[in-house]
């Protein structure tokens, strides 16, 4: 089952390193992001809690450019009837989630990159509760689009339905992520975010169970 995982993981990466829809968006959205935040606040000292957010908004939005199209690549391409009758479903959603997660800590890497460059404001105190804040939401992020991107891929609008469907099921994670991010600039303890690492944790654990458990039907619809 791990070779076949690993097989779907090297599948998408060989894809994506070959016509880089994913990294382009991405990058771009990013520099557009980060560049339109510096004009409109210009001048002006930003609050802890605010630049937080807007580093959650960034990381979000660029995640909903780039995973939309986990499995819409396969409907375009034709591959999913391939796909369904040379391998079980469990096995294409770890090979896609161990993808997603992939880019979703690359992703993290180069926003909080191009965010402590670009916001003089956004000094982090505490760099073991802003680590641990990007790992887990970045699991937790990876895990939730993985499962509505399988879901989106037999609907007409696509490209609307993603962010639509995605935001209500990501809110409880990013505002976790987003109060964990405040205590990291204002020096908390990782003591402090027991409950908040917690809640994350848990987001993950659940959303994947949930996910093996309903993506058979998913896959197959």
């Amino acid at each position: 089952m791990l070779s076949s995982i690993w097989a779907i993981f090297l599948k998408d990466l060989k894809s994506e390193i070959r016509t880089r829809y994913a990294l382009n968006a991405l990058l771009m959205f990013v520099v557009v992001t980060i560049s339109m935040i510096l004009f409109a606040t210009a001048g002006e000292v930003m609050s802890g809690e605010l630049l937080s957010g807007l580093l959650w908004l960034v990381i979000f939005f660029s995640a909903m450019s780039g995973l939309s199209r986990t499995f819409v690549s396969e409907e375009d391409r034709g591959t999913v009837i391939f796909l369904q009758l040379a391998t079980r479903p469990s096995v294409v959603y770890f090979g896609k989630l161990l993808f997603n997660l992939v880019l979703i800590f690359g992703i993290n890497f180069f926003v909080v990159i191009a965010y402590l460059l670009t916001m003089e404001n956004f000094k982090v105190k505490s760099f073991d509760v802003f680590l641990s804040a990007l790992i887990l939401g970045g699991l937790g992020l990876a895990s939730a689009s993985t499962i509505i991107a399988a879901i989106i891929a037999k609907a007409n609008t696509k490209g609307t339905l993603y962010p639509v469907l995605s935001f209500p099921v990501l809110l409880p994670l990013l505002i976790t992520t987003i109060n964990m991010t405040q205590l990291s600039i204002e020096g908390a303890k990782l003591a402090e975010t027991f409950g908040h690492l917690r809640i994350l944790f848990s987001y993950f654990v659940v959303v994947v169970i949930a996910s093996y458990l309903l993506f058979d039907y998913i896959w197959k619809e």
